[in-house]
């Protein structure tokens, strides 16, 4: 079974189109500049596709690699913030004994 659609194939073939004539424009309402990555071109035909209503698979890939950033960011905010407030209490300690 086909994963893209037949509408699909035709939408990524016109912004291909587009990028070689370089009439095609990345960013919201085209301000982004001319678009000059082929895979950048080939994404912005899929998503023009998706619009459309035409069979593309979901975009998969960039919820499961947020999640996975997200998810790091927490373990290591973890990991270091006891460390940081035993440093500080120490530190804190060793103050005011000299200071006595």
């Amino acid at each position: 079974m086909a994963r893209y659609s037949k509408g699909a194939q035709k939408s990524v073939k016109s912004a291909m189109h587009r990028k070689k004539k370089g009439t095609l424009k990345s960013g919201k309402g085209g301000k982004g500049g001319t678009v000059k990555s082929r895979a950048q071109a080939i994404a912005i035909g899929l998503s023009e596709a998706r619009e459309k209503g035409a069979k593309v698979p979901s975009k998969k890939s960039s919820r499961k690699k947020s999640a996975l950033k997200k998810a790091g960011r927490k373990k290591a905010a973890k990991k270091r913030a006891p460390a940081k407030k035993t440093a500080r209490k120490k530190t804190a300690k060793k103050r005011m004994m000299r200071n006595r």
